[in-house]
This record gives C-alpha cells, structure tokens and sequence, in this order.
C-alpha cells in the first residue's frame, strides 16, 4: 500500500503539488487525470523516487521511498518521455532491465515481444512512437515489480494494441496483486481500466473516488416549464451545472437521482428526464465548476 500525507513539492518559480494527501491499495489501479500542468508526472516521479518531496510523507508498505533502494526496487515506472540507451535493441534493454532488477522473467518478455510482433533485434530508435511505447510497457510488465507508475502510457498506440496493453496491465493486477497508477488525458481509457480516479488541479487534489460513485453521485437533468425561469429556481438542488437554450434546461446535479426527480416532479415541468454521465462529462463540468474552462467568441 502507498500512503501519501500532505506531499508538497516546490519549483523556482511555482508550487507543483499542495498538501495532496492519498491511499492507494495494493490490487488497485488508481487513475490519475488533471489539467494541463496539474502536477500528475510531478507526482509520479516523487512516488518513483526520482524528487523529493518538499513537505509531506510518501511511504511504500510502510517505508520511504527517496533514497531507499530495496523501495525502489518494486517499483517501475514508464515517464511520459521514454528512455532507452541510444541504438539500442530490445534484448539490450532486456539484459539492462535484468541486471537492475532480479524478478525480471525473461520469459514474460519475449512472449509479450512475440505476441506483439516486434523485431527485438532491431534498433528501437528506428521503431514508431506507439511501437517504443509498446517496447517499454512489455519491459517493464517483465519486471513484475509490486508497483507499476504509467504516464501517458497509450499514447501513440493504436486502438487494437491499446486494448491488448490495457488487458495486460489489468491482468497483471489481478494476478500479482499489484497496484498500478495511470495517468492519462483520455478519460475513456481510464473509465473501463481504473478502479478509481483522482482529479489534480494547479496543484491539489480536488476529487478522488472510486469509479462506479462518481458515475452515479452526478447525473444530468434535462428539464422545461412553461412559464418563464432561471438557475434561482433550482437552489434547492447541489447544482454542478446550469445551462439554458430556449424553455429547455440542462442541470448537472450532485445527490440522491430519486430525491431530485421527486424534487423536480413537484414543480410540475413540462419535460424533465434524468441522463447519465460519461465519465469525460464528469470531469468537464467538475474542471468548470473550478473555473477551468475555454469558450469560442
């Protein structure tokens, strides 16, 4: 389990993350979305080890992780920019990866490669972005470490190769019990991988719940009255959204579905409909409700 208290990590010139404060279980794969500059690879690569937190604990079973190797060394963690040694091939990297960590299983790796189809003798500076990407998670999943860190991992991969990674990231989960987090600007990817999410904005954690809750806790209303209305009529609801194109009303709504239709059919409308939520609608209108957000003249 990795516990995260109160982490802070300064720049020079801004604060990346503010008193963020999570649990992540092992057996979870943990999503991790936030707007651009939200600090997501800031704080995977302090769970990494790779910064040190200014303020804060981050511990791994129990133990720090900065500076410690043994922690280190159930850890992997695939950076939005990947690395590999220059001209170097696939059973290269293999043999690096081998020598750094002793659970590597050799056998995992080339099944994976084959599977996949990639020439392990080639140079991976002469494969596309989404094969390098595909390099580096069989790679790394052939370490078999407890905690495994993806930034950005799907980008650059095709539709077919992403459902194949996806599958192999959660299987691995199940079967070792490992935990995993992803950062990722796809929400879709997140919604049928992730057992929970995590919004960052500018810094701070502002949402964190488990998948199926925030699907269920916001739902959209679509509602009209004959008579003339506005927003004031709905204070009564924990309205997250309120739009209104002619006598038609969209609501974003936090709360019980049935206590607000019942809420709602008191008013006598005439239309009102209860929608459900993608998880990419979620996350605009919380993004909105921050202030977060771009409209065209």
């Amino acid at each position: 389990m990795i516990q995260v208290e109160n982490l802070t990590k300064k720049f020079e010139t801004y604060t990346a993350l503010k008193n963020i404060s999570c649990t992540i279980e092992d057996g979870c794969i943990y999503g991790l979305v936030g707007s651009n500059g939200a600090g997501k690879s800031t704080f995977l690569r302090i769970l990494s080890g790779v910064y040190k937190a200014d303020s804060g604990t981050v511990t791994m079973d129990g133990q720090p992780i900065y500076e410690n190797p043994a922690a280190k060394g159930q850890i992997a963690f695939i950076p939005d920019d990947l690395y590999h040694i220059n001209g170097a091939n696939m059973d290269r990297m293999a043999a690096l990866y081998q020598s750094l960590y002793p659970c590597f299983n050799r056998e995992k790796y080339e099944d994976l490669a084959k599977e996949l189809g990639l020439d392990r003798g080639k140079s991976i500076n002469t494969f596309s972005k989404g094969m390098r990407r595909q390099a580096i998670t069989i790679l790394t999943l052939a370490v078999c470490p407890k905690y495994i860190f993806f930034d950005e991992t799907f980008d650059g991969m095709d539709p077919v190769v992403r459902s194949y990674i996806k599958g192999l990231i959660c299987q691995d989960v199940l079967d070792r019990g490992a935990a995993a987090i992803i950062t990722s600007h796809s929400l879709r990817e997140l919604e049928d991988t992730c057992d929970q999410l995590a919004l960052l904005h500018r810094g701070g954690l502002v949402l964190e719940s488990d998948i199926q809750h925030l699907k269920t806790s916001q739902f959209k209303i679509q509602i009209a009255f004959h008579e003339a209305y506005d927003q004031s009529k709905f204070d009564c609801l924990d309205l997250v959204h309120f739009s209104k194109h002619g006598s038609v009303a969209n609501l974003i709504v936090r709360g019980s579905r049935e206590e607000t239709l019942e809420t709602l059919r008191a008013m006598e409308p005439a239309l009102l409909e209860a929608l459900p939520l993608s998880l990419e609608e979620v996350f605009t209108y919380e993004m909105e409700a921050l202030g977060y957000t771009f409209h065209l003249d």
